[in-house]
């Protein structure tokens, strides 16, 4: 999804909004209401597994790809209603999207 449409889909009720970047990226700066499970960790397909599967996730990284081998991975694990914000957080900031720092 573009970052319009990624917009809109984390406004609605319920939707879960991963982050799949490092910590230190996290970080950085990230989407406000963003979980942050790093792709890279060792456990991270265990982490993923212990998530709900009936609930809707948004998920985003830098620029795409580390999230759409996430979703794929979540697919895999039975997940149904996934959504990737293509472009990642650079085509988010680069719209003027707010973004949260801790």
């Amino acid at each position: 999804m573009d970052v319009k449409d990624f917009s809109e889909k984390i406004a609605q009720a319920g939707v879960i909004i991963l982050d799949v970047r490092t910590p230190e990226e996290f970080a950085e700066g990230y989407i406000e209401g963003a979980k942050n499970i790093d792709f890279y960790h060792a456990d991270f397909e265990s982490q993923i597994t212990s998530l709900a599967k009936d609930l809707t996730y948004a998920i985003y990284c830098r620029s795409g790809k580390r999230s759409g081998h996430a979703i794929e991975m979540m697919r895999d694990a039975g997940f149904e209603d996934l959504f990737n914000l293509d472009g990642g957080i650079i085509d988010w900031a680069q719209t003027g999207m707010p973004l949260a720092t801790s």
